[in-house]
C-alpha cells in the first residue's frame, strides 16, 4: 500500500491543498519498506486526483482538505484519512501500528460530531437558568 502525507516543515501540512510536497511511504505488512519526497506541482483538485493514481498512491493521510478536493480524490479510489496533525515520524509510526484512526493525531477541533454535541450540550447547560 502506499501512503501519500502532504509535507511541511517535517509535519503533516494543516492544509492539503496548499502543499507543495507529499512524502509517499510504501508499507508491507505493517511495515516501512520505502519513503521518497515528491513535488506536488499540480493545485488543480483535479489535476491533483490524476496525480496521485499514476504515483500508485491508495491513501492520503492530511490535514484539513477542501470539499472539490476531497471528492476529487475519493472519485480516483484514493481513501483519505483527514485532519491528522503531528510529526511525520509520529504519523508515520501510527499508520503502521493501525492507530492512524484511533483519534490520537486529530488536529484540534477536530474531534467529530459527537464530541461537537457533547461541547454544545455542555455549554448549553451551563447557561441553563441564568435567563
Amino acid at each position: 500500500m502506499r501512503v501519500a502525507i502532504p509535507l511541511w516543515e517535517g509535519r503533516v501540512s494543516p492544509v492539503f491543498d496548499e502543499a507543495s510536497r507529499i512524502l509517499l511511504v510504501d508499507v508491507e505488512q505493517g511495515r516501512e519498506r520505502h519513503r521518497r519526497e515528491e513535488a506536488l506541482v499540480a493545485h488543480n483538485p483535479f489535476e491533483r486526483a490524476e496525480l496521485f493514481p499514476r504515483l500508485g498512491v491508495e491513501v492520503l493521510v492530511c490535514g484539513m482538505i477542501s470539499q472539490t478536493q476531497r471528492a476529487a480524490l475519493s472519485s480516483a479510489g484514493i481513501r483519505i484519512i483527514p485532519h491528522i496533525c503531528g510529526s511525520m515520524d509520529e504519523v508515520i509510526g501510527a499508520v503502521l501500528d493501525g492507530r492512524i484512526e484511533s483519534g490520537a493525531l486529530l488536529m484540534p477541533g477536530c474531534g467529530g460530531d459527537r464530541v461537537r454535541r457533547r461541547r454544545c450540550r455542555s455549554a448549553r447547560e451551563k447557561t441553563r437558568g441564568v435567563e
